[in-house]
């Protein structure tokens, strides 16, 4: 007989924990291991917890306790994440998806939707809204060295760090994230973020992806 998938399910709304509780208890596939208020220092408690699957609300949770992200590459994941009731933003999916979320649900999303991505996620799958995946997509391009996208960074004049820069602001990253990944100091990071955003011509930092999408379309 198959065990059913454990689904702990920790969100900061108290309506839509409740919510959701509901759902999974109707469905003889899952069995219920907790239901809780989020609060400083769960992540452990999720690792302790030997859950299947941890049902969240809150992406700034995740960041600040860092336990969905797997210790090594091709390691598994020690909690395996998904967030509910997010918004369609494309910087928030990809700061998710870095941060080692596997299941990304919207907050339109209907009953069966949530079930289906409990599923897939206990599964070892990854999931999220049709209409994001182009996201996803287009990131891993713009990570990928030598692709043509290269020539449209180029076009703008960016210097090969301020290139380099482009990958890691589009997804979501803070100057200080970035500094931390290239070893750079906080200031250094800003000094070229403000000279890209010069040369791409745009006011907010969020554009510059955007910008460069351009540049390569004109290419």
């Amino acid at each position: 007989m198959v065990e059913p998938v454990g689904v702990l399910i920790a969100c900061t709304n108290r309506l839509l924990r409740e919510s959701i509780a509901r759902i999974v208890n109707q469905k003889a596939e899952f069995r219920t291991i907790g239901v809780q208020a989020l609060s400083a220092g769960s992540g452990q408690d999720f690792i302790r917890s030997r859950a299947d699957v941890v049902v969240l609300d809150s992406l700034q949770f995740v960041i600040d306790d860092d336990f969905c992200s797997p210790k090594e590459p091709s390691k598994e994941r020690s909690v395996k994440c998904i967030l509910v009731a997010m918004e369609e933003d494309r910087k928030t999916l990809l700061q998710a998806v870095r941060l080692g979320v596997l299941g990304y649900v919207l907050r339109e999303a209907s009953a069966a939707d949530v079930v289906a991505a409990i599923r897939a996620v206990a599964k070892g799958e990854a999931i999220c809204p049709p209409q994001l995946v182009r996201h996803l997509f287009d990131y891993v391009i713009w990570c990928t060295p030598n692709q043509p996208n290269n020539r449209a960074r180029a076009r703008l004049g960016l210097t090969r760090r301020e290139q380099q820069l482009i990958p890691l602001i589009g997804g979501g990253l803070t100057n200080k994230e970035i500094a931390n990944q290239l070893n750079l100091s906080e200031q250094t990071v800003k000094n070229h973020v403000h000279r890209i955003l010069r040369k791409a011509g745009v006011e907010d930092r969020l554009r510059i992806f955007e910008a460069c999408q351009t540049q390569e379309l004109d290419l």
